[in-house]
C-alpha cells in the first residue's frame, strides 16, 4: 500500500469516529485487503453471515497464519493457521521486546496503546508455533499488533497459554496437519482501553481445532469459548462449546467450502474426548 492510500484511509478513519454514518461508505467501498493463500485457510476463509460494521474485516496475509482484521475495533475477528509438530530440541528464538504497528492497518494500533490499561497484549496465532515452524520471520508477524486482542493477565498467562501448549504439543499428536481458528468474542456493550481509544475490549474468545479428513478418518473438530473472567486454572474442558455456538455469538461463518451436510455435522459436535482431552485439561501453566 503506497504512502498517499495510507495517509487517506488514516484520514478517513478519523472522520469516521468523529460521523459514524461514513462506516456505512466504508462498508460499501469495501476497503482493500490482502489476498489469501489456500495453504493458510481451510475450507474457506470465514466469512461474516451479514454486513456491518462490527463484524467488516480486511484479509492480512502473514508468514505462518492469516488474519481477518476489524479496523473499527482494533482487533482481528478472526485468526488461522495450521499446526504440525514442533520439534522441541530446536531453541527458542529470542522474544521481542515490543509488538510492532501494521502498516496495513487503518487503525494503526501502538504497542504503547495497551500501557497501564490493565490488559496484557494478547496473541491470536501464538508466538511458539509461529517462531518455531515458521522462523524469524513467522514470530516478527505474530508480533504484529494486528495479531493481538487485550487479554486479562489471568486468561493470557495461565488458562490460553495452557491452551496453547495444549495444542502445540499434544493435539499435534493426533494428526498430520490440526488447523486452528481463534479470535475474540464481543457481546456486551462497547468498551475500550482506559489508555486508547483505538482498541475495543473483547468480552471472551474462541479457538476451533479441526483435522483434515482422509480416507476412512471423518474430520474432528474440538471448540472452546473461553470468557475474560477466568480464574486462569480451570480445566480446558469446562470451555468445550460448539463451532456453532461460536458463530452464534461471533456472527461469521467457519468452513463454508465444506459440503453443507458435512459441515452442519461437524459444527453440532462437541467430542473432546475424540482429542483425549481429559488427559491434558488440567495441565498447570508455564508461568504459575
Amino acid at each position: 500500500m503506497n504512502n498517499s492510500k495510507t495517509n487517506w484511509l488514516t484520514v478517513l478513519f478519523r472522520l469516521i469516529r468523529r460521523f459514524p454514518l461514513l462506516s456505512l461508505l466504508v462498508l460499501v467501498i469495501g476497503v482493500g485487503g490482502y489476498g489469501c493463500s489456500d495453504n493458510l485457510l481451510y475450507q474457506g476463509e470465514p466469512k461474516a453471515v451479514g454486513w456491518g460494521m462490527n463484524t467488516w474485516f480486511r484479509t492480512f496475509r502473514n508468514h505462518g497464519f492469516i488474519v481477518g482484521y476489524s479496523d473499527i475495533r482494533g482487533n482481528p475477528l478472526w485468526v488461522e493457521y495450521a499446526l504440525k509438530p514442533v520439534d522441541e530440541s530446536i531453541p527458542s528464538l529470542p522474544r521481542p521486546t515490543r509488538f510492532t504497528t501494521d502498516s496495513r492497518a487503518i487503525n494503526r494500533v501502538k504497542h504503547n496503546d495497551y500501557t497501564k490499561s490493565g490488559y496484557d497484549r494478547g496473541h491470536n496465532a501464538p508466538n511458539y508455533a509461529m517462531s518455531h515452524l515458521y522462523g524469524k520471520e513467522g514470530q516478527l508477524d505474530s508480533f504484529l499488533m494486528t495479531n493481538i486482542s487485550p487479554q486479562t493477565p489471568k486468561l493470557n498467562r495461565q488458562f490460553w497459554q495452557r491452551l496453547e501448549a495444549a495444542e502445540a504439543k499434544y493435539f499435534t499428536k493426533l494428526a498430520d496437519k490440526v488447523w486452528v481458528i481463534t479470535g475474540p468474542v464481543f457481546t456486551g456493550s462497547t468498551e475500550r482501553l482506559s489508555s486508547s481509544w483505538r482498541v475495543e475490549i473483547p468480552d471472551a474468545f474462541y479457538k476451533i481445532y479441526i483435522t483434515e479428513a482422509k480416507a476412512n478418518q471423518p474430520s474432528k473438530v474440538l471448540a472452546f469459548l473461553v470468557p475474560q473472567t477466568v480464574k486462569g486454572n480451570e480445566s480446558l474442558a469446562q470451555f468445550v462449546t460448539s463451532i456453532d455456538n461460536i458463530e452464534a455469538q461471533t456472527g461469521l461463518d467457519f468452513f463454508s467450502d465444506l459440503d453443507d451436510t458435512i459441515e452442519n455435522q461437524l459444527e453440532a459436535s462437541m467430542e473432546p474426548q475424540a482429542w483425549d482431552l481429559q488427559a491434558v485439561s488440567n495441565l498447570p501453566s508455564r508461568y504459575y
